[in-house]
């Protein structure tokens, strides 16, 4: 069987450039192309790839993923800033093309479990608000993994509030934003480089489920690489990396 072809978008980025190494380094897998502020349309019409990778800003990478789309090349999104809306229209051009597009807030394996043990406990819990922690400099809000956590949650049920949003006295902003239903609390501050917490309640007990990236990208590429072999021949959007595990 022929080598997967490989673009890599973001590639000299704190992921990207492991992620193209891992790529280098496996044997069915060929990278042929890596770019970092170049023109995704440009490198894909320039060489033949079958998946293209992006890691790279929120503010370009939805361009980046439709480009690939138009040209009929698979897609594995490694970036965040995608809306739901967004998700949609992805989803409609990859059918129109027929390839796919496999994406994730995170794609480290313990984040996958974040998803999966989340979803069952919001059967449980009628009540839960997520925290969003990130670097100081990370412009988008909230992360892609919180916002996929959020996305998901909303596939289950509704949260309660006591005080719905509207009601609230003083500055609605300190309840946080309303993602796909849930409240999001984005902190941006030194020290962190991307942390997801789900705090689920009710009366007399509470469950926090958290999940910490550390300093090393390495957590990313191996689910990175289950994702590049788990693309083609997928038709549409696939949205978790535990979609792919379980």
């Amino acid at each position: 069987m022929p080598a997967i072809r490989v673009c890599v978008a973001g590639v000299t980025g704190w992921t990207g450039r492991p992620i193209a190494d891992a790529i280098e380094a496996a044997a069915d897998l060929e990278l042929v192309a890596g770019l970092s502020r170049e023109s995704v349309a440009d490198a894909l019409d320039a060489t033949e790839a079958d998946v293209l990778v992006d890691y790279t800003h929120a503010t370009v990478v939805k361009g980046n993923v439709l480009a690939a789309l138009e040209r009929g090349v698979n897609v594995v999104v490694g970036s965040s800033g995608l809306s739901a809306g967004d998700y949609v229209e992805i989803d409609a051009l990859a059918r129109a093309k027929n390839v796919g597009v496999i994406a994730a807030g995170n794609f480290s394996v313990t984040a996958a479990l974040l998803l999966r043990f989340a979803e069952a406990a919001a059967q449980q819990f009628d009540r839960w608000e997520i925290v969003d922690y990130a670097s100081a400099g990370k412009q988008d809000a909230p992360s892609g993994t919180a916002r996929e956590l959020a996305e998901r949650l909303a596939a289950v049920r509704a949260p309660a509030l006591s005080v719905p949003i509207a009601e609230v006295h003083g500055a609605r902003e300190a309840r946080g934003a309303t993602i796909a239903g849930s409240q999001v609390h984005s902190l941006r501050l030194p020290s962190f480089v991307v942390s997801t917490e789900i705090v689920f309640a009710r009366a007399g007990e509470r469950l926090s489920l958290r999940h910490d990236a550390g300093e090393t990208p390495a957590p990313y590429v191996a689910g990175t690489l289950v994702a590049i072999r788990a693309v083609p021949g997928r038709v549409g959007l696939t949205r978790g990396l535990d979609r792919l595990l379980f």
